[in-house]
């Protein structure tokens, strides 16, 4: 099973993810935020990514109903600009041959399943884990560990260190996409053992598992 992050790797959301924080802060009396400060925050899930942007704004991170608030105002947004990143569909449609596909997100399930939906994209996935599940969200392991259980051994493409140590932790191979927004946070030293895809067409060679051979990348699950 191949597992996606859905924000900077399937999905290009930073615009409006940054326009649904800064709306949010200016509320409160602070001044609009820098996208490549937001998408900075992005990877933990909106209660995070919140107080992070609260905080940075020099407003009190437990401001009360302020996650209420942003999940209001980027529900508005939510399509504004996001789109899947270029090829995106079509190699999901090669992937989707080859074996299951799941995404597992630290957003809430809610907006991920209509974000994927709306952008053509949700066809291709057997299941879709949110942030809000049964499950603990990533980097805790488990929901990696389930969906491997379901539909066999796993691998993880993401495009943050949240991914990278989730993948660690269940025993995955990671997979980077490094044209994500959230792989300026690796500082350009990838993850060891990772392969890195500088464009989505390059996550079609996962299509054959004889790839992760090449790397010495056993496609294995503790």
């Amino acid at each position: 099973m191949i597992v996606f992050d859905l924000d900077g790797t399937l999905i290009d959301s930073a615009r409006d993810l940054t326009e649904a924080v800064s709306e949010l802060v200016q509320g409160l009396g602070a001044g609009p935020l820098r996208e490549d400060v937001v998408v900075g925050m992005v990877g933990e899930g909106a209660r995070t990514l919140v107080q992070r942007a609260l905080a940075h704004a020099g407003l009190d991170p437990a401001t009360p109903g302020a996650l209420e608030r942003f999940l209001a105002i980027y529900d508005r947004r939510l399509l504004n600009h996001t789109a899947a990143y270029e090829g995106m569909p079509e190699v999901l449609a090669m992937l989707v041959h080859a074996g299951p596909l799941a995404v597992l997100t630290n957003k809430p399930v809610a907006p991920a399943e209509r974000l994927l939906a709306a952008l053509g994209l949700r066809g291709f996935f057997s299941e879709v884990i949110g942030g809000d599940g049964v499950h603990p969200r990533k980097p805790d392991p488990a929901a990696l560990r389930a969906l491997a259980a379901v539909g066999g051994p796993a691998v993880m493409v993401g495009d943050s260190p949240v991914d990278a140590a989730t993948a660690g932790a269940a025993g995955c191979p990671f997979v980077l996409a490094a044209y994500g927004f959230g792989a300026a946070r690796f500082d350009g030293h990838a993850p060891a053992g990772a392969r890195v895809v500088h464009h989505p067409r390059e996550l079609a060679s996962l299509a054959d598992t004889r790839t992760f051979d090449a790397a010495r990348m056993p496609i294995v699950m503790r």
